[in-house]
């Protein structure tokens, strides 16, 4: 199962990156707090260069509280400051932007200082498709500014939006990078749903979503659909899911397709659980493994 995807306004999206950046005084970079690792794109750093960054770690709702706090205290260990959100309650949008303000005081004091009329601060949005970028722009300016919506890739150009107090947003679409070099992050990004299911069999990613499930959340799976506990594999475990949910065709045979969005639907809302993929160890692993 090979997971490659870059569209075309990708690309011009990353050349846009950098062409704003000189209007820009802090960057807001969003990762889903079920994937910190997987869902950060490995050029946004190159492309902020010195810029100063605010980490926001959304779908705080959807991930483990207790894996979400070992995330936060991994960051801090780095200086670098990562604030959880939950854009349904606005809990940590407050902090964001304090902490927006604070990453650009000095600047804004110099300017003052050189005698500049104070302006408003300019921040940039950055982040993969699907990270719930949107939901968190409207959230900070108070209305629907920014479209929305539950597939990757709606926001389609740039838009300068005012925010609560004297700031603008410089809101982007969504990017990934070209090429994925570990198939495990691609796989992650696919469960989540920032890789269109159009472009891979939803059957397969499904049962690759329940072999993972199985490593660490099995208490989740038979909990939420009611199963045995006695299957072994994840096909057997599909297959029973099945069967408790009605996902029948003619002749008794498994709807699979039916079930694998079943799965994937309940997986991305929350309603297996919080659950968060990955940890600090499982990065500070593969960074090991990379020297």
């Amino acid at each position: 199962m090979n997971i490659n995807w870059y569209p075309g306004h990708m690309k011009k999206t990353r050349e846009l990156l950098k062409d704003q950046l000189k209007l820009i005084d802090v960057a807001f970079e969003l990762l889903d707090a079920r994937l910190p690792f997987s869902s950060k794109n490995p050029d946004i750093d190159n492309i902020l260069g010195g810029k100063p960054k605010v980490i926001i770690l959304n779908k705080v709702d959807l991930a483990d509280e207790q894996m979400t706090a070992k995330w936060i205290s991994y960051y801090r260990e780095k200086n670098i400051t990562a604030i959880p959100v939950n854009t349904i309650s606005g809990a940590g949008l407050r902090q964001v932007i304090a902490e927006g303000e604070k990453a650009i005081k000095d600047k804004m004091d110099a300017l003052i200082k050189k005698g500049r009329l104070p302006r408003a601060s300019r921040i940039m949005m950055v982040g993969i498709p699907n990270v719930g970028k949107s939901s968190i722009i409207n959230k900070l300016a108070g209305k629907k500014s920014a479209q929305t919506g539950d597939r990757p890739g709606v926001t389609k150009g740039k838009q300068w939006i005012r925010l609560r107090g004297n700031m603008e947003l410089l809101d982007t679409p969504g990017i990934l990078w070209p090429k994925f070099e570990d198939q495990e992050v691609a796989l992650k990004l696919a469960f989540t749903g920032a890789i269109r299911d159009e472009i891979m069999d939803v059957e397969t990613l499904a049962l690759k979503l329940i072999e993972h499930l199985m490593k660490q959340h099995i208490v989740n799976l038979n909990e939420r659909y009611n199963l045995s506990g006695e299957a072994e594999t994840a096909i057997e475990i599909m297959d029973e899911m099945a069967k408790k949910r009605g996902c029948i065709i003619k002749g008794g045979e498994i709807d699979y397709t039916r079930i694998a969005n079943i799965v994937l639907d309940e997986f991305r809302s929350g309603k297996i659980g919080r659950i968060t993929l990955e940890s600090p160890l499982d990065l500070i692993d593969e960074l090991e493994q990379q020297e």
